[in-house]
């Protein structure tokens, strides 16, 4: 690659010393001392002013691949590059240009002054250049200040016994799985045996293709079990404990010694974990496994196809099919854009739908209630959880609709899922306004879930007068945080 530096000074000479062996170089240079001096370097030198055809058709700039112009007068610059554009219209330059002028200005200054249409492809601040490297160096530092914490944490632990346990939630989902088999790996480079536990049932059709195709080892567990006793040291990952894990007991929480996931801790959670625990809350993350990455990442531990996959996907998820990326996911995904079995994601992302979830979809369809451009649905009595937000997900596509909210009964509580499309409504806030109260509520700015206990309504007297009480109820009050009157 034949590269023109034009200028010779500091910074001239600092990018030539940095490219020499690598690139073709050619410095031009008029000041015959410091040309003398680049010469005696070892340096190829073109003698004169650059800012004269003769000058660059001697450095050969026909069949220059890229110029950097280095001086930062701008009046040299100006005249610079309307030469070197006169001689070659297609050749890359990058320029440094003084901390005041903008390069959007600088190229209308060119146009308007000379009458000619100026091209340069970079135009670099040093200031604006210094503050991004140096912000560059900050983030990088505190990612690995992240993960050397954790890897520390785990290596304190060691020393005092060689069993983690991993919780997820309840009915874990995609960021949830693949942030536990990212903590997993991690765990056992330090010399962990590993088990990851869940206390409910994955469902759905997709979460389930996503279990069995990647391997994922995942053991079903219930409160107060041996599995979970037997383990000194607990990880909770994706979740806390505030209603969607209910496997773990009062006493096992002195055994939480880590914690990350990209929701808010909970004010109530600091004052029941150990204060030397290892906690990692990123609430400007929108999803966990985008955590895991940067983890995995900060400690050169080797990502193969099915773990970059199960990542992928739970960011994928979680960020509601990439329309929802802060920083540290756009990175993340950058990362594993390599490390993916496209023909698994297919199968994961399209998998067979079940006949019970298949069922219910169709009882979302005729139970379905108009309140304006409001849907609100009941599925009735379910075994099939994951079902609920994937048929408030398939009401949502329905012409004229903007909000959805679906709920179903599921053992002992009333399992709800919401969606909206409306910029005026924040449905994770709006499920918390409506039932917070009464149960465990909350979500995103456009979706949302909750979960209620059926102990309040033990005055129902059979499974019909239940049904319509629960909808009763939470109709009204759904409708009362959206502010919409029932008609």
């Amino acid at each position: 690659m034949k590269v023109l530096i034009l200028g010779g000074g500091t910074i001239g000479r600092t990018l030539a010393e940095a490219l020499k062996g690598e690139m073709n170089i050619t410095i031009i240079e008029k000041d015959d001392s410091r040309a003398k001096a680049l010469i005696e370097g070892g340096f190829n030198v073109v003698v004169g002013d650059f800012n004269y055809t003769a000058t660059l058709l001697k450095a050969g700039i026909d069949k220059a691949d890229l110029i950097v112009i280095t001086t930062m007068d701008i009046s040299t610059i100006k005249r610079a590059t309307q030469v070197i554009r006169t001689n070659n219209k297609e050749v890359p330059i990058i320029t440094v240009i003084p901390d005041e002028i903008s390069p959007e200005a600088l190229q209308k200054e060119i146009e308007e002054e000379i009458e000619f249409e100026a091209k340069f492809n970079h135009a670099l601040s040093p200031r604006i250049a210094l503050s991004r490297t140096i912000i560059s160096l900050i983030e990088s530092f505190a990612e690995r200040k992240n993960a050397s914490l954790l890897y520390k944490k785990l290596m304190e632990l060691k020393e005092k016994g060689d069993s983690l346990l991993i919780v997820m939630h309840d009915n874990p989902d995609p960021d949830a799985m693949a942030s536990a088999f990212a903590l997993k790996i991690i765990a056992q480079t330090a010399g962990f045996n590993v088990k990851v536990v869940y206390g409910g049932e994955i469902t759905h059709h997709e979460n389930r293709a996503f279990v069995n195709l990647l391997g994922l080892d995942l053991l079903k567990v219930s409160r107060g079990s041996y599995e979970i006793k037997r383990h000194p040291f607990i990880a909770i990952v994706d979740c806390q404990p505030n209603g969607n894990v209910s496997i773990l007991e009062e006493d096992d929480f002195n055994r939480i010694q880590i914690l990350i996931d990209h929701h808010q801790i909970l004010e109530s959670l600091k004052d029941r974990i150990s204060n030397g625990a290892f906690i990692d809350i990123r609430p400007e993350a929108n999803s966990s496994s985008a955590i895991m990455v940067e983890y995995l990442r900060a400690l050169n531990i080797s990502v193969d196809s099915m773990l970059g996959t199960a990542l992928f996907y739970g960011i994928y998820t979680d960020t509601k099919k990439f329309s929802r990326l802060s920083r540290m996911e756009l990175e993340a995904v950058e990362f594993l854009a390599n490390r993916i079995n496209y023909e698994l994601l297919e199968k994961i992302e399209n998998p067979d739908i079940s006949t019970e979830a298949a069922e219910i979809l169709a009882k979302a369809v005729l139970n379905r209630r108009a309140y304006k451009n409001v849907l609100i649905s009941n599925v009735g009595f379910i075994t099939n959880r994951d079902a609920v937000p994937q048929a408030a997900d398939f009401l949502l596509r329905l012409e004229g609709v903007s909000t959805v909210l679906v709920f179903g009964i599921v053992d002992d509580r009333i399992e709800i899922s919401a969606r909206t499309r409306d910029v005026r409504v924040n449905i994770g806030q709006a499920l918390k306004e409506a039932f917070g109260d009464i149960g465990s509520a909350g979500g995103h700015t456009q979706m949302g879930g909750a979960r209620i206990s059926l102990g309040i309504f033990k005055l129902a007297k059979d499974k019909n007068s239940l049904l319509r009480l629960v909808e009763e109820a939470i109709t009204e009050k759904f409708l009362e945080a959206l502010r919409i009157k029932e008609s």
